[in-house]
């Protein structure tokens, strides 16, 4: 059979392989451990139907709490003798988290307050998506913030994470359908 009598190779989608492969050993751990000023974010992954996804990968990217976006080194650390990924060392803020969601679809993630925005990137990689889809948590409902502003009040309501006891802020992402998480295209 010649090369030009095959059929074209039908496209892939993302995953799942990256639900096993890319987190990493306290991969929620943004803030070090211990903090006293430390939250957490939390939320589910939701499919079109209103069904959790279990095989979603969630990353958070935010300043420091002085604004500062530089981090500290440690979120990918590797053994020196094996080479396999050990994690984050626990005591510095690095600004980026990556999990997975649980077989309900759950994630969350152990961080400090961003400084100078009042939100935290989010970043969803899921079945189905070609490619990630990025949208952001805002812990705070700002005056005069150009996104919110340009949105109608359901449409914003999908990017307030909601206070919750104990420094908790929930955020559910929805991929499709009744609430759709708004997600920003870059």
């Amino acid at each position: 059979m010649s090369p030009s009598s095959l059929p074209p190779t039908p496209s892939q989608t993302v995953g799942p392989f990256y639900g096993y492969a890319l987190p990493f050993p306290g991969g929620g751990e943004v803030a070090p451990s211990g903090h006293p000023d430390a939250v957490t974010l939390h939320g589910h992954v939701y499919d079109g139907a209103g069904e959790p996804v279990p095989d979603a990968l969630v990353e958070t990217w935010q300043p420091a709490p002085d604004g500062s976006r530089t981090g500290a080194p440690g979120s990918m650390r590797h053994d020196a003798v094996t080479g396999r990924v050990v994690g984050r060392h626990g005591v510095g803020f690095t600004g980026f988290g990556r999990v997975a969601t649980d077989a309900d679809g759950h994630w969350s993630v152990r961080t400090l307050l961003p400084g100078r925005v009042p939100y935290i990137s989010v970043i969803v990689f899921a079945r189905g998506l070609l490619h990630h889809l990025s949208t952001r948590a805002y812990l705070t409902e700002p005056v005069g913030d150009t996104l919110l502003d340009s949105l109608e009040p359901a449409r914003r309501a999908t990017l307030i994470a909601g206070p919750g006891p104990h420094r908790t802020f929930r955020f559910d992402v929805r991929l499709q359908g009744d609430g759709e998480t708004v997600f920003l295209e870059f």
